[in-house]
């Protein structure tokens, strides 16, 4: 066992494994001394294990035989003859898919890789969803290893970064992590080593994202080490396989990068432009007008909340962005009509709009940029939002009598938006807010609109935008909470889990 992980850690590590829909898979030839140790020890850190046996003459096949008796969730695939490193690991892939998995993470049975460094891979998923992490072998150079083998390895660094603009330290190491929807290219799978190689230069050119992550690696003696690489064999299919590919990367990669970098700004340029237009040449005269005519009632405020509440739901689910799915769920089956003080986590410029897409009866407690904003400040003022920065005590009548009228105050806990959508610290404001108005308190939660827009970024990304509308908490409930700083803390760690929930399920489909 890993020193200073418990029992209790280990569990829910292959518990989020598990629900992040990853497992992992063990290519193996003739290391029966060594797999039933990397086999066990994988299966320590994660549940869900696939072994390739790829046609072993020695005792591997008994020695998995004895451990599928006892581990049921150990998957083996048997090979009837050798096919080399790729043909298994194709094998490997095509079992992790019947079985439901999104993700594969791969490692050596040789004894080489530390299974214990699943977690690093895991750590390195979360951060990275969608991404292919590559394990970096630690302290490489300083390994007792042969000049053949650290010739290939700058070799291959080189190459690889000449086919796919990617500096990557260490493209020969087998300890990876393969989002398997998101897998090209493996009908032109070569067989034996050389299959890493091009697995990482097809994601690449298809504009899959690679990750470095540091991982530990064990060089045995050179006369306990078992090794199939053929020197000769093996190096000439390398080049052979890098200068197909170097031709491949000016007529087929270099021009799917170029088209996703022009797709990334039409996208980015004609959402700004539609964003802009709409907001200056659509709703802000229209709301002028609108509000010119006649008094400004309650009951033509009202009107104009239920309009802006079409559009921006006009926008979210027909319009859209482009190469962007984005979604609402309220299984909660709440309805607005009483009011509340809604929270909900902070990531986005895109927030607003999901959050104004909820329900016509919303005001927003905002910061003053948005407030001061020259796109939609005036629908802002006349929607009677107010500052933050104004004072809740300041506004509280102001509040008051909204919610009398029936409408709900939206607010971010977190103040800001997180640079890395992570959930940032709770202030206490929301819930004085919502006990100072004696009303409940509904949580939003939001995933992904900060990977979309981030909150440094100057463009559009592609990806998924997902909204849930969770369960009101009375107000009852938040007195119970105790103290408001109590309180803002577990709300905090309440979103927290409901986050990381959230990112397990929708990141499998990334």
């Amino acid at each position: 066992m890993q020193d200073g992980v418990n029992s209790s850690q280990l569990k829910e590590q292959r518990q989020t494994l598990r629900d992040r829909g990853i497992c992992v898979v063990i290519p193996t030839y003739n290391n029966g001394s060594t797999v039933e140790d990397i086999v066990e020890r994988a299966l320590l850190q994660c549940a869900d294990v696939i072994v390739v046996d790829d046609g072993c003459t020695d005792n591997t096949a008994n020695a998995l035989q004895q451990l599928s008796d006892i581990y049921e969730s150990l998957h083996v695939v048997t090979l009837r003859r050798n096919k080399g490193k790729g043909a298994a690991l194709k094998a490997g892939f095509r079992k992790a898919k019947e079985l439901g998995f999104a993700y594969a993470i791969t490692l050596d049975s040789d004894g080489q890789h530390f299974p214990e460094d699943i977690s690093l891979m895991l750590k390195a998923n979360q951060e990275n969803p969608g991404a292919l992490i590559v394990g970096e072998r630690q302290n490489l150079e300083k390994m007792e290893r042969s000049g053949g083998s650290k010739f290939a390895n700058k070799f291959s660094n080189f190459w690889f970064w000449v086919q796919t603009g990617y500096n990557l330290k260490d493209t020969q190491t087998g300890y990876r992590l393969y989002p398997l929807r998101k897998l090209h290219g493996l009908w032109l799978l070569t067989s034996r080593y050389e299959a890493e190689l091009e697995l990482m230069v097809f994601a690449a050119w298809h504009g899959v994202k690679l990750v470095s992550t540091p991982v530990n690696v064990f060089y045995p003696p050179r006369e306990e080490r078992v090794s199939h690489f053929r020197p000769g064999i093996d190096f000439t299919r390398i080049f052979i396989l890098n200068t197909i590919l170097c031709g491949l990367a000016v007529i087929y990669g270099l021009p799917l990068r170029v088209l996703r970098f022009v797709l990334m700004i039409l996208r980015t340029v004609y959402s700004l432009l539609f964003f802009s237009f709409f907001s200056l040449v659509v709703v802000t005269p229209f709301t002028m007008l609108y509000l010119k005519i006649g008094k400004e009632t309650d009951e033509k405020k009202l009107r104009l909340h239920k309009l802006l509440n079409f559009m921006l739901r006009f926008i979210v689910f027909y319009h859209k962005i482009p190469g962007v799915k984005i979604s609402i769920g309220n299984n909660s089956g709440e309805t607005f009509e009483k009011p509340a003080v809604v929270i909900c986590n902070h990531q986005s410029h895109l927030d607003l709009m999901m959050l104004l897409a909820v329900t016509p009866k919303m005001i927003v407690l905002t910061k003053d940029w948005v407030w001061n904003n020259p796109f939609y400040g005036y629908i802002i003022h006349k929607a009677e939002f107010y500052p933050v920065s104004a004072g809740l005590d300041n506004i509280m009548g102001n509040l008051k009598s909204l919610v009398d009228r029936g409408y709900s105050i939206a607010v971010y806990p977190e103040g800001t938006r997180s640079p890395d959508c992570r959930i940032g610290r709770f202030h206490q404001g929301a819930f004085y807010l919502a006990k100072s108005l004696g009303v409940d308190v509904v949580p939003l939660v939001l995933y992904g609109a900060g990977k979309v827009l981030p909150k440094k970024g100057r463009h559009l990304n592609k990806g998924i935008i997902r909204l849930e509308i969770d369960k009101r908490r009375s107000i009852d409930e938040l007195n119970g909470m105790g103290t408001l700083k109590e309180t803002a803390s577990a709300f905090r760690k309440y979103y927290k889990d409901r986050y990381t929930e959230m990112c397990n399920k929708i990141e499998q489909n990334v």
